[in-house]
């Protein structure tokens, strides 16, 4: 029988609860935060099978996870994506299987995602202006996620919510817009700061940065926001809009570091298990997949090995030229 609830606790004790399993670095959107215009992807060859993928699933659920998140790049476009998602929806141990997704495929796959188990879906989405969309995402038909939005609605997830990430001069000057779309539709909202994840050309990261406060304070004129000790397991802090059940969340790596509760962990689609978004802290489980097929024992004792070297925190410096080169499509959502 396989060991169950062994908890996955680092060396400054804290419990890993949370894994998020990217399955592809490919895209439909090139959104300038996420990646460069012309990317060079990993060969398909490199990447792990849905089958490994979802073993490690299963390990880290009997390790004592218990919120898995698929993420890419976009994992919707990864070829029976769906078959993954049905697997880990069967994992006894997971109470929580979302999904990140920029949401044009959602319109095809959201019914299905909740019959397979899926409990809630995250949406990016950065501004509701057609033109600028194009332009954050290179590429985008706002009309399209749109349209995913309301498939994701119409499928009765637990929780939709939106991610936005605010730049200045950007999009900076959408965020009531944005919180008042979501309340419209019963929708969360989380606003995030950029993280600085490889090399872009398009700007400078430091003049483009804006922050949580700054954002609080935007919102401030239209509507009241109550801070809320509500949590969903990742890094958002929440305030409730008085007379909506929506929620508007804030991730802020650089302005309030979350890096102190972190109880996250993340595999990229080639399987390298990353123990923090801003380090290079890794561990092969590709390797470990590989050279022991069917024994899930020494799958999980490496799994529990990387533990040791999960760092304290993520060290952003927007001042600095960024230290980690993969960009965000690489790391996993």
């Amino acid at each position: 029988m396989p060991e169950q609830h062994s908890q996955l606790v680092d060396g400054f004790s804290r419990q890993i609860t949370y894994v998020r399993l990217s399955v592809t670095d490919r895209c439909d959107l090139r959104c300038v935060y996420c990646m460069a215009e012309d990317m060079t992807f990993v060969p398909r060859a490199q990447l792990l099978t849905l089958e490994e993928i979802a073993r490690l699933g299963r390990c880290f659920s009997e390790l004592g996870v218990t919120k898995l998140r698929i993420t890419g790049g976009e994992p919707l476009v990864r070829r029976n994506v769906l078959w993954l998602f049905e697997q880990l929806g069967a994992l006894p141990g997971i109470r929580d299987l979302t999904v990140t997704t920029n949401g044009t495929q959602l319109p095809k796959y959201a019914a299905a995602l909740k019959a397979a188990g899926v409990t809630r879906v995250n949406i990016s989405l950065d501004s509701l202006q057609r033109e600028r969309f194009a332009a954050i995402t290179r590429k985008g038909e706002l009309d399209q996620v749109l349209a995913g939005i309301d498939a994701a609605l119409a499928a009765g997830f637990e929780r939709v919510k939106l991610n936005s990430v605010i730049l200045k001069h950007r999009n900076h000057d959408e965020v009531r817009d944005l919180v008042q779309f979501a309340l419209d539709r019963g929708l969360d909202l989380s606003f995030i700061e950029e993280m600085p994840l490889g090399v872009i050309g398009d700007r400078d990261r430091a003049e483009a940065y804006y922050s949580s406060e700054a954002i609080r304070r935007d919102l401030a004129g239209r509507f009241a926001l109550i801070p809320t000790t509500e949590t969903t397991g990742g890094p958002s802090r929440y305030w409730r809009v008085t007379g909506h059940a929506s929620r508007i969340g804030f991730i802020s790596p650089h302005s309030h570091n979350f890096c102190g509760d972190c109880n996250r962990v993340r595999v990229t689609a080639e399987g390298r298990l990353l123990l923090c978004l801003g380090q290079e802290h890794s561990a092969d489980l590709r390797r470990a997949l590989r050279a022991n097929p069917t024994d899930d024992k020494r799958v999980k004792q490496a799994i529990r090995q990387a533990m040791s070297i999960k760092p304290p925190g993520h060290d952003f410096d927007l001042t600095e030229r960024p230290i980690i080169f993969r960009h965000m499509n690489a790391t996993g959502g």
